[in-house]
């Protein structure tokens, strides 16, 4: 595993993410940090379990066409994942700019909906959709960081994961407000463009609707309980 580190981009609690070169080619390290308030076998298995799991949907993810990161090399025992790099600003970025206008943010938002509706009709669920994690290329959304990534098929976990990103829009980009609907409504027209979507081996996977409805709900339960 050839890899050259030139930036550190990310130092956190599971994980360090580098920036660097791997046989020349722009990438990114993803190194497994020990818990040490776990077992060290169960950690060491925890993680071997949680990077295999990240490499293979990525791979499954970008078989079918999305933008994801292509794996070009795992050491599970040694705990890292090697991944392309793309390009593009973080969603955080691009709303937080000074010269972004409404209509771009609303046609980021919407391209944005549309990408997370094109992962979850694979029964997959990103787990961590914060603006950090999805990044804007020109017309292009990215989706990055699947560390938190599972297949699903329970409505709830979907609408989980577009609440995730709500509440991140609501907290940290308050000024584009209302800017979740742009999302959902990319997310839904994504589904009136393809249809409904197909049953995979592991089941039906939740409606646009469905998943729209489950997240209003969502929304109801956070504020009764809050």
């Amino acid at each position: 595993m050839v890899f050259e580190p030139t930036e550190r981009l990310h130092l956190g609690a599971e994980a360090e993410v580098w920036k660097g070169t791997w046989f020349g080619r722009p990438a990114v390290r993803k190194q497994r940090r020990p818990r040490s308030w776990r077992h060290p076998n169960l950690d060491h298995r925890l993680g071997v379990r949680r990077m295999i799991s990240e490499a293979r949907l990525l791979i499954r993810t970008r078989k079918a066409g999305l933008s994801v990161p292509s794996v070009w090399d795992l050491d599970y025992e040694g705990g890292q994942l090697i991944i392309e790099h793309l390009n593009g600003r973080p969603l955080i970025d691009v709303l937080n700019d000074e010269t972004t206008t409404a209509p771009r943010a609303e046609s980021v938002l919407r391209k944005v909906g549309a990408a997370v509706r094109a992962l979850h009709r694979m029964a997959t669920t990103h787990g961590d959709l914060s603006s950090n994690n999805i990044l804007i290329e020109d017309e292009e959304v990215h989706l990055i960081d699947f560390g938190l990534a599972s297949v699903e098929y329970d409505v709830e976990r979907f609408g989980i994961d577009l609440h995730v990103l709500d509440e991140i829009l609501g907290a940290s980009h308050p000024q584009w407000e209302g800017g979740i609907d742009w999302v959902i409504e990319g997310y839904l027209a994504a589904e009136d463009e393809l249809g409904p979507p197909q049953v995979l081996q592991g089941g039906a996977v939740p409606t646009a609707n469905e998943v729209h409805t489950r997240l209003v709900d969502i929304r109801t339960r956070v504020r009764y309980h809050g």
